[in-house]
């Protein structure tokens, strides 16, 4: 299976709105939680979203390097030679992308997919987020117009974001923020709509109480009913074919009735981060506090090469990490619900 086409991608997009199903979107650093993702989506008979961030693809550049969208690319590049092993779809998406780092980071990127594009292939990545939430929401549609312009003549999808997901991610930090910042306004989902639909095709986070990072049930308060009166505002002045599709940030830790809420009113995708570094990190720690004398030499000994080897916790944390992205398929209604092979 190769990556989604573009038309496969808007397939996706259609087939989760109309069945009340999301998908995840994870992000990934490495081929191992590459592998650990498609892994899960296969077992899980669900397509899904693999996406890089900014630190993300710096990280995978490497120290020598340092470049988050040479990173990237390497990511993005192994992800579509992986990907033809596995029979379900994936499609490739560029997580949170601030106004200052669209030079840097997001031009490259949509450059690297025109040059693709003219060797006959497809876009390296099938959508991008731009999130302009930390500018006024003017000046947020003046540059997401420009970008979606550029995208949907590579044939891209935009994901655009009005208004603050909470907590900090990849060293951006809105924890901060007043609370009516977290949420968006039935009248800013209309003047998004407004803004870019005659454009081409975006997705939207909209945000409704969304905090990144770990927290305890009950210390964020998420109101899906934000997204619910927002879709009706905008389909009660352009009809129900401008239903928009909802992203839902900051999934990890979430509430399931709150999941199962949202996708009612839209939500197609749901990004996961902190849950599956979580359980990445979590058997290598055991692996290490149980082999500690081998891992380590100790009093002059010499350790136990079989586990030290990166490659004895690494397995353990893909797989971890795939049971994770399991339950999140499942939370998520997408398990079973593959199009592969329809389109």
């Amino acid at each position: 299976m190769p990556v989604a086409t573009p038309k496969q991608y808007e397939a996706m997009i259609d087939a989760a709105q109309k069945g009340n199903y999301a998908y995840p979107a994870v992000n990934v650093t490495s081929i191992t939680t590459i592998n650990a993702a498609l892994k899960a989506f296969a077992d899980s008979k669900s397509d899904g979203i693999i996406q890089v961030s900014t630190g993300g693809g710096q990280f995978a550049s490497g120290l020598g390097v340092n470049d988050a969208a040479f990173g990237a690319i390497v990511l993005a590049e192994a992800t579509h030679i992986l990907a033809e092993k596995y029979d379900v779809l994936v499609a490739l998406h560029t997580d949170h992308c601030h106004p200052e780092k669209v030079d840097g980071f997001l031009k490259p990127l949509l450059e690297a997919s025109r040059k693709r594009k003219a060797e006959g292939k497809g876009p390296l990545f099938q959508s991008h987020m731009f999130d302009g939430s930390v500018v006024p929401l003017d000046e947020n549609l003046k540059i997401s117009k420009e970008l979606l312009k550029e995208c949907a003549e590579l044939d891209i999808i935009l994901e655009v974001e009005a208004g603050c997901v909470g907590g900090e991610e990849d060293g951006h930090d809105t924890s901060g923020l007043p609370s009516e910042k977290l949420y968006t306004t039935p009248e800013d989902m209309v003047e998004v709509y407004e803004a870019l639909s005659p454009i081409g095709r975006f997705l939207f986070a909209a945000t409704f109480g969304n905090v990144h990072g770990a927290y305890k049930p009950g210390a964020v308060k998420l109101k899906p009913t934000i997204l619910r009166d927002g879709q009706k505002a905008v389909i009660e002045k352009h009809g129900e074919k401008a239903k928009m599709d909802l992203v839902f940030h900051g999934g990890s830790g979430s509430e399931l009735s709150d999941i199962r809420e949202t996708l009612e009113y839209g939500v197609v995708k749901m990004n996961i981060d902190t849950d599956t570094q979580y359980a990445f990190t979590r058997p290598i720690v055991n692996h290490v506090c149980t082999n500690i004398e081998g891992v380590l030499k100790i009093d002059g000994e010499v350790g136990n090469k079989k586990t030290y080897d990166p490659r004895s916790y690494l397995k353990k944390a893909e797989k971890s990490m795939c049971a994770r992205m399991a339950q999140a398929c499942e939370d998520l209604c997408s398990t079973g619900k593959s199009i592969y092979g329809t389109v």
